[in-house]
């Protein structure tokens, strides 16, 4: 593994965005998938990855994630990402959509019970996993190996090599390498 920040949190962001730029340009991974609430850190990875050839997706929250109708990322923040060559996806969450339905009535989803174990080694490993299985359900990026970039909360913090599959085949995705991650999340 790389890097162990001290940890969790979006004072990471800078540094994990560093880590997957020199990956790109060292091992020749053309996709960077990264996850952005509001889009600081979708931002900050297009001003980084402008004009370097990279395919860049940033993955958002599904509308209405927080409340019906809404969408935490403005319209102004997208077309910036937009501008500078980065592609915005808005869609349902691998691990989020109608088992937490299911949970709500029952207790128990099997989507939960994967993405808790994902937690096991961050809860960025698992948010990076999900925004693969997303870009890669939307056709946003070819199932190879991709970069993806994800945090705790705000920012990033945790960065990953992860061959991307589709969400109907999740067992065959793999995890590669974990670049960054914090030390206690």
């Amino acid at each position: 593994m790389g890097i162990t920040f001290a940890r969790a949190g979006k004072e990471n962001t800078a540094k994990a965005l560093e880590i997957a730029l020199r990956a790109y340009k060292e091992r020749g991974i053309r996709h960077i998938v990264v996850a952005s609430t509001y889009g600081d850190t979708g931002l900050a990875a297009a001003q980084l990855f402008q004009g370097t050839g990279a395919n860049l997706v940033v993955v958002t929250h599904n509308v209405g994630f927080k409340e019906p109708g809404s969408l935490e990322m403005s319209p102004t923040t997208r077309a910036q990402i937009e501008s500078m060559d980065g592609r915005v996806y808005t869609g349902t969450m691998v691990f989020r959509s109608i088992g937490t339905a299911i949970r709500t009535r029952q207790s128990y989803s099997q989507q939960d019970l994967i993405a808790n174990t994902l937690r096991i080694l961050g809860q960025g490993i698992k948010v990076c996993v999900e925004i693969v299985l997303m870009a890669c359900d939307a056709g946003l990026i070819p199932p190879e190996d991709v970069i993806a970039v994800a945090g705790t909360a705000r920012g990033a913090d945790t960065v990953s090599i992860i061959e991307a599959k589709p969400s109907n085949m999740f067992f065959d995705l793999k995890i590669r390498e974990i670049l960054a991650k914090p030390y206690d999340w």
